[in-house]
């Protein structure tokens, strides 16, 4: 987080043309399938002369890293995925001419205290606990390409310098598809892509996403959101604000709200299913088998355990949703909770996509923020909501959506071609960090949506672990 005196000199930077950016490539995201984990990805550039890379989205972890100078990679090739037309990038600093590496002793620079000179470049490794996943090179600042949103700018790009993980080698499930092209962090680390934003003065410490039915998404950095929406705030984790963690005072089954079930729980966009602690999972799921008007049922290969046979779309139309209370009135509706399972003749049944965690902090994934644009203010450390459709960024304003200048975006995939029998499949996972040490539940990471997928095909690829970071400081290599 910044320092007050940080934050009074961004104040004073900031102009009219920099209260929103977006990546240069156009704010839109999309879930890309089973090829990529089923998370949310956007087209980012970096560098000069640009190279485009395609990241996943994840609020849960801090660093934004590319493959680079590859040692030990995932495949980048567009033949080993079905969703691709054109093969994805690898990142060189040497052919950036703004491109330098970060000394190991820059401020920012973890493992300094293990390095053999303060002037070699800074290692960073970030281990992950399942799969003997990671992630490891060298630290680097260069140029990220970004677009102002404000209208009648007269020159709406922007070169923001950023910290770039040049990731040499990765492991585990980053050698399976997850992330193959990087993942940007969005979390409240310094090297944060809003983290060095905020510093420099580009934007206000603040940074909105939305995903909406579709699977589509958009992201903006400097987005606070709208004037009227609801809003809670960040809560401290052993006394530090190192993620975001919200506190959720009651749950809710349609109308009927359930006693003691309040909880902490994590924000997290990398995740693509919810979490609750296991007390107040049984309670939700006890009361909402209750308001169900379905035979119950279980699908083999699924990790859900409140499951109901279903054909009909009017008995789905039927379902309570869920709501989580919070301080001051403010509540979160979930209005679709389930997961539609497809058979080859269309829609066999459902499930709430809830799962149990051992812990005492859940999870709100990106499956619960469907339809909402979630606006995660750092400078005053509160999550505001407001629902959305992703088009509109506030009161008639319309979210900008293509390139500046007149450019054209890398093309992302369309959703037909997520449903392809071809290509590579992958366990749906991502890396991120966990704020609860003593959780040891196996989360699979699978984006809410109404896929037309065999259940043999989920079944054969829904028993990877997740990948989740291990909590302590981001580049210390940690033992497994």
């Amino acid at each position: 987080m910044l320092l007050s005196s940080d934050l009074e000199k961004q104040k004073m930077k900031l102009g009219p043309h920099y209260q929103i950016l977006y990546p240069s490539e156009g704010s839109s995201a999309l879930s890309l399938g089973n090829d990529f984990g089923w998370l949310h990805y956007i087209w980012i550039d970096i560098g000069t002369p640009r190279v485009s890379f395609l990241v996943a989205l994840d609020a849960g972890s801090d660093l934004l890293w590319v493959p680079c100078d590859c040692i030990q990679c995932a495949p980048l090739s567009s033949s080993y995925y079905s969703s691709l037309d054109k093969n994805l990038n690898e990142y060189n600093p040497s052919k950036s001419t703004s491109s330098k590496y970060l000394h190991c002793n820059h401020e920012l620079c973890e493992s300094g205290s293990k390095c053999n000179s303060p002037k070699q470049p800074c290692p960073y490794t970030i281990n992950y606990e399942t799969e003997d996943t990671s992630t490891s090179g060298l630290l680097v600042e260069d140029t990220l390409h970004l677009a102002s949103g404000n209208a009648g700018s007269s020159n709406n790009s922007v070169q923001a310098p950023v910290i770039i993980g040049c990731g040499s080698k990765q492991s585990g499930g980053y050698l399976d598809g997850v992330a193959p092209d990087g993942l940007m962090g969005l979390g409240l680390g310094k090297v944060s892509v809003p983290s060095n934003l905020a510093k420099a003065g580009y934007v206000p410490d603040s940074f909105s996403l939305c995903f909406d039915d579709d699977d589509s998404g958009k992201l903006f950095f400097g987005d606070q959101g709208m004037a009227n929406q609801q809003h809670t705030p960040f809560l401290p984790l052993e006394g530090n604000y190192v993620t975001y963690i919200i506190g959720v005072e009651a749950s809710c089954v349609r109308d009927s709200c359930l006693m003691q079930t309040g909880f902490r729980t994590l924000v997290d966009s990398g995740s693509s299913f919810t979490y609750l602690p296991s007390l107040i999972y049984q309670r939700v799921v006890d009361e909402f088998d209750r308001q169900v008007n379905a035979t119950k049922t279980s699908f083999e290969g699924y990790p859900f355990q409140c499951c109901y046979k279903s054909d009909s779309s009017t008995q789905l139309s039927k379902v309570p949703p869920l709501i989580f209370k919070f301080s001051m009135n403010n509540t979160f509706e979930v209005q679709d909770p389930t997961f539609v399972i497809y058979g080859s003749q269309g829609p066999v049944g459902f499930c709430l996509a809830l799962q149990s965690t051992d812990g005492d902090i859940g999870t709100i994934g990106q499956n619960f923020m469907t339809g909402y644009r979630m606006v995660f203010d750092r400078e005053k450390l509160k999550l505001g909501w407001s629902r959305s459709d992703c088009q509109d960024l506030s009161n008639g304003n319309s979210m900008p959506i293509n390139p500046p200048d007149g450019g054209s975006a890398n093309p992302l995939p369309a959703t037909e071609q997520q449903n392809a029998p071809q290509g590579h499949g992958v366990p749906p996972a991502v890396a991120k960090k966990t704020p609860s040490k003593s959780s040891s539940t196996p989360v699979i990471e699978l984006a809410r949506g109404t896929y037309e997928v065999s259940l043999e095909l989920l079944a054969s690829v829904w028993p990877a672990m997740s990948y989740r970071a291990k909590l302590g400081k981001p580049f210390t290599e940690q033992k497994s």
